[in-house]
């Protein structure tokens, strides 16, 4: 574990060999129509492993009829080809065994004789493909997620879990890396979270979960690396969908997607429009304990909110890819997210022991913001002179901007005097991303990859709040949640992976990430009365690691099952909010703080997985180890060691993110896919953890031994040609922290779809969290304190929509085989 505050050769150090895994290869097709001897434009094939039938890749013959699969790993492959209106094609026994292009020649497709406009397509894409080092999860087709965002997505994907207040976790931790097309959204911001409730479920086409990455990737996320693709077409000529959608408490949206591709030019763009009402509710009951029990003569605040959340959101996005030269690709791209919130509380508060207060009060809060985010982003793809070498950059520019303000109107019971607050907010931030990635084959068993990353964040945030003064009736400034916050962070990367098989059934392959983290902020106090070396706070990190990984892998016969174990080091650093140390009082119950000292901490996971593949059931399972040292949460502070924050409140709770701890995590994860019956099939997940936390000493905390599991499972039923319905069933078990509990959640989702207008057409009906039991229950125990907590983001909900589905496939034939219905491939996948 090397750890030095500087970085000067360090960097150079990495770029050294090492050995070899992974070896690929290249297949091509070329298809010809046998009555018009022309090639067929727009088929699709699909490529699938000898004797398993496992999904492996698929794609679509281009303007020259051609296909071409890229990076086929060594095996023994299978290749079925359809096409609207032709015999399907079926070539098996294709053996990849060396790096180099395998040329299957031309493939002669015939007409099946039938009538084109009594045709009804079948066929799904794979819902889960199983690889060791990563899951693709398609959640083009998730029924339940339709009118949905791409958190409502995420909560359908094996192994991910999403909170009611919209943070992600994989395997049970919140560390987790979330990107969008490989690449950090730009227009994220400080919150992820934010943004992937503003973009809709109709625009993802599937989820990557890597859950132990390699040097390649970012060092980031403690528990592994979401990407998010965004759906983009490959077919051939003009191409389009629209979308409706119309639910319960006024929710709506509608969008349109068009894609035309030619020879030379893929260009492709979209426009979502959200309408979204999230009505929820909470409870909090905070109880003062002396001697540390509860009794009838302690001071309890309890509160009831109710929630009203919201938003209308513009989504745009638009591109193109060039192809510039055969071996030369550029691509440009921009995406514009415009939101405003209108966010609106209504807190009952009930007060027990505390005369100050009297018997209630009540608060009505509003919160208004408006959003305006965008990226641009450019991609280059080099191919050389060598087979498989190839150079590739990327540089993406980000900005987003949010105002708004935050007021708030209490009054009590007790006959004190209204308490009115007004709060202006901004926040803005830019960012750029740079990358590029260099592939060099040395020979047919292994090659060296290397790359350079670098992510520039820059972002301001500022608070200015009045609070009326009882006696004059004017607003006064409140200096004390009055601030400005700068945060300028940046990370320098360099990697270098060597990979080798060194047999025909053993691989390995070494990698090592050098990064170099620089996180400075500066805290603005605006009191004109306050001491001078008082008025700026600056915090400052700069420190460089180095982080290695290590794969080494088993193959075990020709259908890809293979056995992997691997070892990796990785880092979880802080966010913006999490150390900015703005007081946050919008609850007057509940106090927030961020630390501008927060470290980052610091992940050591290994993990052995196991992958068998059958004609009918795949799956994978993995065992795992995690040790975090200098762990990140939010620690809770009796009242009394705060006073100076918190004044003589006594039934307040405050908390402050520090690094609190260390943790050693274990666990066993099973994913598999059974197709039951042709027209049945079902995915689960289970995952089963330990964890042992072990606080450090100036935190007053005991020891948490946790034991615990979550799992979910996703069934499709296709009841005839045209009508489908999808079930979802999801369930946390309770998990012990180091200051409560939290209890069990679960929640079941159900969703029929039926296609209509020959295949271009399709109603779909969901409704979830069909039990309204999907609640955020929790408990923190301190020792002069109880707190129990409930809440819920959104009730059950209804949802219909309909989408219609248009294009032209062949833009040189003008019969009608070129026009193209059915299928639900937009993302650019393997079409049907």
């Amino acid at each position: 574990m090397l750890y030095t505050k500087k970085s000067p050769l360090f960097f150079f150090l990495i770029l050294i060999p090492f050995f070899s895994i992974a070896q690929k290869g290249k297949i091509k097709i070329t298809l010809v129509d046998s009555e018009t001897k022309e090639v067929v434009i727009g088929a699709s094939a699909a490529l699938l492993k000898q004797g398993s039938n496992t999904y492996v890749d698929g794609a679509q013959s281009d303007v020259n009829g051609q296909i071409m699969f890229e990076s086929v790993d060594y095996g023994t492959y299978m290749l079925r080809i359809t096409f609207l209106g032709m015999l399907d094609v079926l070539k098996e026994s294709i053996k990849v065994d060396k790096e180099q292009l395998l040329d299957l020649g031309t493939i002669i497709m015939k007409s099946d004789g039938s009538v084109l406009e009594q045709i009804v397509v079948e066929g799904r894409v794979p819902d889960v493909q199983l690889g060791i080092d990563k899951k693709v999860f398609d959640v083009s087709q998730s029924l339940v997620s339709v009118g949905g965002s791409a958190s409502d997505v995420l909560q359908n994907v094996p192994t991910i879990q999403v909170d009611s207040d919209g943070s992600v976790s994989l395997r049970g931790s919140t560390s987790v890396k979330i990107l969008i097309d490989g690449k950090e959204s730009a227009m994220a911001g400080s919150d992820i979270n934010s943004l992937l409730q503003s973009l809709p479920a109709n625009s993802i086409a599937k989820v990557e979960v890597v859950t132990n990455p390699s040097s390649k990737y970012d060092a980031e996320g403690q528990s592994g690396i979401i990407n998010i693709v965004l759906k983009k077409d490959i077919r051939t000529g003009l191409n389009g969908n629209v979308t409706a959608t119309g639910g319960s408490y006024d929710n709506y949206s509608a969008g349109l997607n068009l894609n035309y591709r030619d020879r030379q030019f893929n260009f492709f763009g979209g426009y979502n429009y959200a309408r979204r009402n999230n009505p929820g509710d909470s409870f909090n009951d905070n109880i003062q304990l002396i001697d540390g029990l509860v009794s009838d003569k302690s001071e309890q605040t309890i509160s009831r909110t109710e929630n009203k959340r919201k938003n209308n959101s513009h989504t745009i996005r638009f591109g193109t890819d060039f192809y510039a030269a055969p071996k030369t690709t550029l691509s440009i791209g921009a995406n514009v997210s415009v939101r405003d919130n209108d966010r609106r509380s209504y807190i009952n508060y009930q007060y027990f022991n505390i005369p100050a207060y009297g018997a209630s009060s009540e608060r009505n809060t509003q919160q208004y913001e408006d959003d305006l985010g965008f990226d641009l982003t450019f991609d280059f793809k080099q191919e050389l002179k060598r087979e498989g070498e190839e150079l590739t950059a990327n540089v993406t520019y980000g900005s987003d901007k949010e105002d708004g303000t935050n007021d708030y109107y209490q009054t009590y019971a007790s006959g004190i005097a209204p308490l009115q607050r007004n709060n202006v907010t901004s926040e803005s931030g830019k960012n750029w991303n740079f990358q590029t990635d260099y592939v060099l084959p040395f020979a047919e068993n292994h090659k060296f990859e290397a790359g350079y990353r670098g992510i520039v964040r820059n972002s301001e945030d500022s608070q200015w709040s009045e609070l009326m003064d009882a006696a004059s009736g004017q607003y006064k400034p409140d200096y004390t949640v009055s601030n400005d916050f700068d945060l300028k962070n940046s990370v320098h990367a360099l990697y270098a992976n060597y990979q080798r098989m060194l047999t025909e059934k053993v691989g390995v392959q070494v990698g090592l990430r050098g990064e170099q983290t620089y996180l400075n902020s500066t805290y603005y106090n605006l009191d004109p009365d306050a001491d001078e070396d008082k008025r700026v706070t600056k915090g400052k990190q700069d420190f460089f690691r180095v982080y290695p990984s290590l794969f080494l892998t088993y193959e075990l016969g020709e259908k890809g099952d293979k056995v992997q174990m691997s070892y990796t080091r990785r880092v979880q650093r802080p966010r913006g909010w999490q150390v900015n140390p703005f007081l946050n009082i919008s609850d007057e119950t509940n106090y927030r703080q961020g630390n501008p000292d927060l470290l980052p901490e610091d992940i050591h996971s290994f993990e052995l997985s196991f992958a068998k593949f059958y004609e009918k059931w795949n799956f994978i399972t993995s065992a795992y180890y995690r040790h975090v040292s200098d762990m990140t949460s939010p620690f809770l502070r009796d009242p009394a060691e705060i006073a100076h924050i918190v004044g003589d409140k006594s039934n307040v709770t405050y908390s402050r993110w520090e690094n609190v701890a260390k943790q050693d995590a274990a666990g066993v994860e099973l994913i598999s896919k059974v197709n039951l019956l042709k027209w049945w099939d079902a995915t689960a997940n289970v995952n089963v953890f330990y964890n042992h936390t072990t606080p450090y000493k100036e935190f007053e905390a005991n020891e948490a031994e946790n034991f615990s599991w979550n799992g979910n499972i996703n069934t499709n039923v296709k009841f005839a040609k045209a009508t489908s319905m999808q079930i979802r069933a999801d369930y946390r078990a309770p998990q012990e922290w180091l200051q409560g509990k939290m209890k069990s959640m679960t929640g079941v989702d159900v969703a029929l779809r039926q296609d209509i207008l020959k295949g271009k057409g399709t109603v779909m009906f969901n409704v979830r969290d069909v039990f309204n039991t999907r609640k955020f229950r929790m408990e923190n125990h301190l020792p002069n304190q109880l707190i129990k907590m409930e809440h819920r983001w959104m009730p059950r909900t209804f949802n219909l929509s309909f989408s219609y589905r248009f294009g032209i496939q062949d833009l040189n034939k003008k019969n009608n085989r070129s026009e193209y219905s059915g299928g639900d491939e937009e993302m650019g996948g393997v079409g049907f």
